[in-house]
């Protein structure tokens, strides 16, 4: 048996909101999430001068077999072939970027990339291995791969549930230490929650973007 490769052209969608006058959001969703779902968690950030721009992973599935239940999901990969897909969703959301700078000013805006959950290691990998200039990464309830040596131009944010069963305490101790290793400034926001998406620590974070 012998394994052949080809790359091919495909259809990807994204969802925007808002217009953008000084900033632009990228937020990337988490497993079995899809883009326009997930863009509504950002709403309170649509104050007349920010674009929030939602890409929707590559990979769509059925999240229940159950006929009456065949709602679906998308996932930006899985461990088989992942250096492959990595490759095709960094190319992907560059792509994305490079639509979007055609309807701004790039000097006059700030990007964010904010990743949840498995769009948290995406958005990590996308600000590493791309060619987009993002300038600051929010990580929120997600590692940031060890595999990945992040940039120190991005500013770098840490967000995380005190109830989240994903990115326990552990997990961010773990991934804090990683970062004091390598050098990576970082600062860290936590809120009383699980893993989600939660309004107050969004208005939060525009907030302190704004500052």
């Amino acid at each position: 048996m012998q394994e052949h490769r080809i790359t091919v052209s495909r259809t990807a969608r994204y969802f925007t909101l808002g217009r953008a006058d000084r900033d632009v959001w990228f937020v990337l969703h988490g497993y079995g999430q899809l883009a326009a779902r997930f863009l509504r968690h950002f709403e309170p950030l649509d104050d007349g001068t920010r674009l929030i721009v939602a890409p929707e992973a590559l990979s769509r599935f059925y999240l229940s077999e159950a006929p009456a239940e065949r709602r679906v999901g998308a996932s930006w990969m899985t461990k088989e072939d992942r250096l492959a897909e990595i490759e095709d969703y960094v190319r992907y959301l560059d792509a994305v970027y490079q639509d979007v700078l055609r309807s701004v000013d790039r000097a006059r805006i700030t990007f964010t990339a904010l990743g949840f959950s498995q769009g948290a290691t995406t958005a990590c990998r996308w600000t590493t291995l791309g060619t987009s200039k993002i300038d600051r990464l929010i990580v929120w309830g997600g590692e940031v791969p060890s595999d990945v040596d992040l940039p120190h131009a991005a500013r770098l944010m840490l967000v995380y549930g005190s109830r989240d069963e994903f990115f326990t305490p552990k997990v961010v101790a773990a991934t804090e230490a990683r970062l004091r290793e390598h050098g990576i400034p970082y600062e860290i926001v936590s809120f009383d929650g699980g893993h989600e998406i939660a309004a107050a620590v969004v208005k939060k974070l525009a907030l302190r973007a704004d500052g």
